[in-house]
């Protein structure tokens, strides 16, 4: 899977725990109708594919979707699910799947138009 848009952040890496587990958070922000904030972590050397990007920059990140279930101590069953990135390259352009628009020069305006002709069209 992989998600396309802007960094929004890119966090420090962290450290965890006496056998040194390294995490570090990206935000992406889609580029489409109703933009999402995607948070995608990177685990251990993975967190070092985060330093020669910056915030703003268009990316493709490839991604996997992590579940987790966790039982608490009542005895109560928790699922939690995380987005793992493993890859990132730079985006050329703006990230949405729409085809490129053509130039508005690139047509010229119709004259010719009466619109006392048939129209066969079926809608």
């Amino acid at each position: 899977m992989e998600v396309q848009g802007k960094i929004k952040m890119i966090g420090e890496t962290q450290t965890f725990g006496s056998n040194g587990f390294r995490k570090r958070e990206l935000v992406v922000t889609t580029e489409e109708q109703y933009p999402q904030h995607i948070l995608v972590e990177f685990v251990q050397d993975k967190t070092d594919l985060l330093n020669s990007y910056k915030v703003g920059q268009p990316v493709k990140v490839n991604i996997n979707l992590r579940g987790r279930e966790w039982v608490n101590p009542q005895g109560e069953t928790k699922y939690f699910n995380s987005v793992q990135g493993w890859r990132i390259e730079a985006a050329q352009g703006a990230a949405t799947n729409m085809p490129p628009e053509a130039p508005k020069e690139a047509f010229e305006p119709a004259t010719n138009l009466n619109e006392e002709d048939h129209d066969d069209l079926p809608f």
